[in-house]
């Protein structure tokens, strides 16, 4: 395998967790000396996505596309995301018989549900189908793939996920504050539950700090201004302001992973989540804690000794999460042939 193709609606100027996994993912691959070619929305007619202007939705990209794809002549191809652009490969590649994996980054049912009266039980059936000809649907979790499983999707694979080591690490010196810093960092929607987070002030005497930015994020702004509010951050800014707090407070109901909550461990902040899909698959009882009351996880969280939070962070690597990658497309693109990719994996 030489020339690999990945297809995705997030890519480019886009912060969120599939974008990192693309990237580092892209790093791996080039690593192992296989061309990458991943194509995004920037390359062709686009328009935001509604209530997410970082999000741009590619227009009548099916031409255009086919070229694209024609003239790079992959040896593997992987639809990342199910939007126009997944959508466009999935027909190319329907229409050639040429077999491609797909992966399963984003439980739309929830978000479709949190904005519009859409029965859930339309967009799993869409969903269902637009997977069921991929020679491989890959998951970040076993708790995904087992729920996928039991919704009828078909040939599912493991593709974990990693941390930027060099990047996150732990802070050489304790701070010492008057309250416990807590800290949200991701987008400031709706469907990230973040009004959970920006509440817990009321019950508990600590500090909260925001980190991201999104469409809720001026009503929640207004509305809880005793939060300090820092909006978009990366880098070394972002390392050191997650190292700096004593917990990361993830209180997403619908996320398939969470990349943040490793992000933290590696700095040695533990984690209070609710007990969802996945922080069940990140957080351990050493490194911070699940609960049903939000505030019972943070306090429990806080007396987590940091070195088992860090501990618990190197155990996810991107290296580990790119062989993982390399080896489905490599199955897929020699034995061309579904069925046997099936019971190869």
């Amino acid at each position: 395998m030489k020339r690999v193709l990945i297809v995705s609606d997030a890519w480019d100027r886009q912060t969120n967790g599939v974008v990192t996994t693309l990237r580092r993912t892209h790093e791996y691959l080039v690593s192992q000396g296989i061309e990458v070619e991943i194509i995004g929305p920037e390359r062709f007619l686009n328009v935001p996505m509604p209530g997410y202007s970082e999000i741009r939705l590619a227009l009548f990209a099916g031409s255009k596309l086919s070229q694209l794809i024609s003239q790079f002549d992959p040896d593997a191809i992987h639809i990342s995301t199910e939007g126009p652009l997944g959508i466009a490969a999935r027909r190319y590649c329907l229409n050639r018989k040429l077999p491609f994996t797909t992966s399963f980054h984003t439980r739309f049912p929830d978000y479709v549900r949190s904005r519009l009266p859409i029965p859930t039980a339309w967009t799993w059936a869409w969903l269902r189908r637009f997977h069921a000809k991929s020679s491989a649907v890959m998951t970040a979790t076993q708790a995904l793939q087992s729920e996928l499983e039991e919704r009828g999707f078909k040939r599912l694979v493991r593709w974990s996920r990693g941390v930027d080591h060099q990047l996150f690490q732990p802070r050489l010196d304790a701070i010492e504050r008057a309250r416990p810093r807590l800290i949200y960092l991701g987008r400031v929607a709706v469907e990230k539950n973040v009004e959970d987070f920006l509440q817990l002030d009321q019950r508990m005497d600590v500090e909260l700090v925001v980190v991201g930015d999104g469409p809720a994020r001026s009503d929640l702004q207004k509305r809880y201004p005793q939060a300090q509010w820092r909006g978009l951050m990366g880098g070394e800014a972002l390392a050191q302001a997650l190292a700096d707090a004593d917990c990361l407070v993830f209180p997403s109901r619908t996320d398939t992973f969470g990349l943040v909550m490793v992000e933290a461990l590696a700095c040695g902040t533990p984690v209070a989540a609710y007990p969802e899909q996945g922080p069940k698959e990140v957080v351990t009882p050493k490194s911070g804690s699940l609960n049903a009351d939000l505030t019972q996880a943070v306090a429990q969280a806080l007396t987590c000794d940091r070195r088992d939070a860090w501990a618990r962070g190197q155990e996810f690597t991107w290296q580990r999460a790119g062989q993982q990658f390399q080896r489905t497309l490599s199955l897929v693109s020699y034995k061309r042939h579904s069925d046997v990719i099936a019971t190869s994996l």
